[in-house]
């Protein structure tokens, strides 16, 4: 057991009552670096006295520990992020630069009193996710050497999970930030693009990167990313936080279907998937399987398609003049770019824009996904062997993360029967960060225990707190507003989700309004009639999109209580009655959708607009 917890609410409390200070900790962190003995895990180190006498200067900070929220922390950075005072070398050592300020993620958390103890290993220009194309050598599993890092934040996720720092900055592109967090045990946040800003970081792709954390735990990686998080104006796809909020409880999760399920042969693997589902579902969770193709497809455009030219683009000089300081692996890769011509980047655009639209309706089946993070995992040995294949086998599950412009937090899921771990990803909508990282943190600890490879128990200081219960209202959709019909796109431009598709109690009548445009029905309550219901479906929006959503409803439409077939009573629509005086009743219909399908059929010229 280490002298001290490096968990980061466990190390303020030590501080707080006096049982450490952060000098002794700075000081402990280099002897553990020094005892790790794996020299391929940092590329260069803040010297030992330096970072010492930062740590022995905190106490003189006018803020004190109380304003601080990072007081005394120990911290790694990839190195293809600027620190000032070392070197960005994005593991290519003639590409080295020497920048004279911080990039915006790390000046927050210095700011914020956390102390810089080294630049972490990677693969060269963050180009892979296995750990092992690197001229400073490939970081190891901290479970098994023989076994690969994951990448390509390898440096970061080993610095993190043998107990060295107490989190590290990584970048993530096609799962850098993921990837190695599965294969040591620990924690990877991967922000909604933008929220971090990428001023002062090596692009590998300019408009999909993202700065990620590692951590031990989702709360010290939530707490870290909301300090780190920051629009600051110099990075031109820096975006500012719009919370989108998920249900904590009676949440629905995707879950791969059988036939999408793709692990090479590990069933080990396979068995702490279905071991993650089950123990989410038991978390008040609804496991819905959907369909993974749009999402593979456009995971398949980040290497396959134009978007490997993003990678030339943001060192094409230095590789035009430099090609063999290149790693071998990477040159090959990024020359492959060459091949592209303007023409295939915008067709590359038009298919994702339309597996966005096919995705799109997956997600309406579900508030979140749970994949696994990687199917499996290599041996060094292995990876050398058949660097391309293996590293791609890797990113079936995460490279269409950032294409689709989702959010995700891998945690760990525990471990295999050879003892190696793996983990699984949840994996939201934009802007979805908060919300899911309280989904995460309770899977975590319904998972796995220990942090990293430490083993230390997790600390239930770092719990992540459920944030303020948002108000939602569910609304009763029958005509207009359905799928498919002309104005569904009110309820998915107020971020709407989809909740079921039902019937109304048997006494509704439902008739089509004459000179709407676009054609509408009305909704009348009948008591006393015996129907068999009207087919609605049923959305969930935040109270304050509610009401933006009632103040665009015509009359003599309104919003009232609609009592559906099970007894439930939801906001939907009805018609004022005078309003269906000498309407056409299409209640034999069942529902405005049928009324419309045999409309077009039997006179097409009559058929409304939909």
């Amino acid at each position: 057991m280490p002298a001290f917890s490096l968990q980061i609410e466990d190390l303020l409390a030590a501080y707080r009552d006096g049982s450490a200070t952060p000098e002794q900790v700075v000081d402990d962190v280099y002897d553990r670096i020094e005892a790790w003995g794996d020299e391929a895990v940092w590329i260069s180190l803040v010297p030992r006295e330096e970072a010492v006498a930062k740590a022995r200067a905190l106490p003189a900070r006018p803020e004190g520990i109380d304003g601080l929220a990072l007081y005394g922390v120990p911290f790694a950075v990839k190195d293809n992020i600027d620190c000032a005072g070392l070197p960005t070398t994005a593991a290519c050592p003639d590409y080295a630069y020497q920048p004279w300020e911080n990039a915006t993620a790390v000046q927050r958390l210095l700011d914020a009193g956390a102390i810089l103890i080294g630049k972490t290993n990677l693969d060269q220009f963050a180009t892979g996710l296995n750990g092992t194309r690197s001229p400073y050598g490939a970081p190891r599993c901290v479970f098994d050497r023989d076994y690969i890092s994951g990448g390509s934040s390898s440096g970061s996720a080993v610095a993190v999970a043998a107990g060295m720092v107490s989190f590290a900055l990584g970048t993530d592109t096609a799962g850098s930030g993921r990837v190695p967090a599965a294969l040591n045990n620990i924690v990877g946040v991967k922000p909604t693009k933008g929220l971090l800003s990428t001023a002062g970081v090596v692009p590998a792709c300019r408009s999909l990167d993202c700065v990620t954390v590692f951590s031990f735990s989702v709360g010290d990686a939530n707490r870290v990313r909301h300090i780190a998080q920051a629009n600051d104006g110099d990075d031109p796809y820096g975006r500012t936080m719009a919370p989108r909020p998920l249900p904590l409880r009676g949440f629905r999760f995707g879950i791969l279907a059988e036939e999408d399920r793709v692990f090479f042969d590990d069933r080990d693997s396979a068995g702490l998937y279905d071991r993650a589902c089950e123990r989410l579902a038991s978390l008040g969770g609804q496991a819905v399987a959907f369909d993974y193709q749009p999402f593979g497809a456009a995971a398949a455009l980040l290497y396959e398609g134009p978007w490997v030219s993003e990678r030339l683009a943001a060192i094409q000089t230095f590789f035009n003049t430099n090609p063999m300081a290149v790693h071998p692996v990477v040159r090959q890769i990024v020359r492959g770019a060459r091949q592209f011509t303007g023409v295939d980047v915008f067709e590359g655009q038009y298919r994702l824009k339309a597996l966005e639209r096919v995705a799109a309706r997956e997600w309406e089946k579900f508030d979140f996904m749970l994949l696994p993070t990687c199917p499996t995992t290599y041996r060094v040995s292995e990876m050398e062997a058949d660097p391309i294949q293996l590293n791609a086998n890797l990113g079936v599950y995460t490279n269409f993360v950032n294409l689709l412009d989702c959010c995700g937090i891998a945690v760990p899921a525990g471990k295999r029967r050879d003892g190696l771990p793996l983990g699984v990803t949840l994996i939201g909508p934009a802007f979805a960060d908060d919300s899911l990282a309280v989904l995460a943190d309770r899977l975590h600890r319904a998972l796995v225990e220990t942090a990293g490879a430490t083993g230390e128990l997790l600390s239930t200081r770092s719990l992540v707190p459920e944030p303020a219960p948002e108000a939602y209202v569910d609304l009763a959709v029958v005509g207009a507003h359905l799928r498919g019909m002309p104005l569904h796109h009110q309820l998915t431009e107020l971020e709407a989700r989809f909740v079921r598709a039902c019937r109304t109690a048997p006494d509704y009548r439902l008739f089509a309004l004459p000179n709407t445009e676009p054609a509408k029905p009305g909704l009348i309550r009948e008591p006393g009639y015996e129907g068999k219901g009207i087919e609605v479906e049923v959305w969930r929006l935040t109270e304050p999109a509610f009401g933006r959503f009632v103040g665009r409803v015509p009359s003599p439409l309104g919003i009232g209580t609609v009592e559906l077939e099970d007894g439930l009573g939801v906001k939907g629509f009805l018609c004022e009655d005078w309003a269906v005086r000498g309407a056409e009743d299409i209640t034999a219909y069942g529902g405005w959708k049928a009324y419309c399908t045999a409309l077009t059929m039997g006179k097409a010229a009559g058929a409304p607009s939909a």
